[in-house]
C-alpha cells in the first residue's frame, strides 16, 4: 500500500440500551470496523503473584473496609495476622505485591491499602460483561449488585430459550445467544460469564471467543479449551460443596471414631 492510500476506516456509531425502558442506560460508541477483537491485545508487564496471595487480597479489602467504617486510620501487619489468624510475615508479603510500603511502627494507612489493593485487583475500573445462560444461577449473577464494587458490571444477558428471549431480568436484556459474536467486538466487550449447563458450555465459549471475548468467568462443571491467550477462571461448585461435605462429615465422624478408640 502506498504513502497517501490508507485505508478507509467505517466509523458506526452504534447505541445499546441496557436498562428498562422507563430508566434506559445506552451506551453510543463509535466502532473502528478494520480493528480486530480477535487478536489477543497486548499485556503490560505485571508482577507475579502466588494463587494463595491472590486469594488472600479481598478477604484483607474486607477486613480494612470494616475498619475504616470505624474510623480507624493506620493498621499493622501484627493487627491484620491476629484479626484474621494469618502470619504476620505473611501478610507482608501479600501486601507487598500491590506495591505498597509500610512504615515502621505505624504500620499502613487503611485509606491508602485499600486504595492498592483495589488498584492492584482492577476493581477501580469497570469491565462490562456479557452473561449467558438465563438460568436460575444467571438470574442470580445478574441481580448481584455489589459486583459493580468490584470492577464488574453485566450489560445483557443470552441464550437460546425462546422463552426468555427478549425477556428483562434484573434490568437486563435477555438477546439470541447467535447474536453474540456480532455484539461484544461493537460494543468492546472482552469478559464473558457462562452460566450454562456443562453440555453446551464448550459451544458458548466458541462464540464468545469468536466474538474477540478475552476472558471467560466459568460456572459450568467442565474445563473449555480455548486459546492459549484466554484467560478462564472455573468457578467450581461442585468442588467447592465436596471439600464442604468431606470437612462436615469428618467433623461429625470424629467424636464416633474417638470414642471407639477410648473403648
Amino acid at each position: 500500500m502506498s504513502k497517501g492510500h490508507l485505508p478507509r476506516i467505517l466509523r458506526l456509531v452504534t447505541a445499546v440500551t441496557v436498562g428498562r425502558p422507563t430508566r434506559p442506560y445506552t451506551r453510543y460508541m463509535v466502532i473502528d470496523m478494520n480493528l480486530s477483537n480477535l487478536l489477543p491485545p497486548k499485556r503490560p508487564d505485571a508482577p507475579a503473584i502466588p494463587q494463595p496471595s491472590l486469594s488472600r487480597l479481598p478477604q484483607y479489602h474486607h477486613y480494612l473496609v470494616e475498619l475504616e467504617a470505624k474510623g480507624i486510620t493506620r493498621v499493622s501487619c501484627s493487627v491484620i495476622g491476629r484479626d484474621l489468624n494469618c502470619v504476620p510475615v505473611q501478610v507482608r508479603k501479600d501486601l507487598q505485591y500491590t506495591g505498597i510500603i509500610g512504615k515502621p511502627k505505624t504500620g499502613y494507612s487503611v485509606s491508602e491499602l485499600i486504595l492498592s489493593i483495589e488498584t492492584f485487583l482492577g476493581w477501580n475500573n469497570i469491565n462490562e460483561a456479557f452473561l449467558v445462560g438465563a438460568g436460575n444461577l444467571g438470574t442470580a449473577l445478574l441481580g448481584h449488585e455489589r459486583f459493580s464494587k468490584f470492577g464488574l458490571r453485566i450489560v445483557a444477558a443470552f441464550d437460546t430459550d425462546p422463552a426468555k428471549i427478549g425477556q428483562w431480568i434484573h434490568e437486563k436484556a435477555v438477546l439470541p445467544l447467535d447474536k453474540l459474536a456480532d455484539i461484544a467486538p461493537r460494543m468492546s466487550i472482552h469478559l464473558g460469564i457462562i452460566t450454562t449447563p456443562g453440555e453446551v458450555a464448550q459451544a458458548v465459549a466458541d462464540e464468545m471467543v469468536k466474538g474477540g471475548i478475552q476472558a471467560i468467568w466459568n460456572f459450568a462443571p467442565v474445563r473449555l479449551k480455548v486459546p492459549p491467550h484466554i484467560i478462564v477462571h472455573n468457578e467450581d461448585l461442585y468442588s467447592t460443596l465436596a471439600s464442604l461435605s468431606w470437612k462436615m462429615a469428618r467433623r461429625f465422624r470424629l467424636p464416633v471414631q474417638e470414642e471407639r478408640e477410648a473403648v
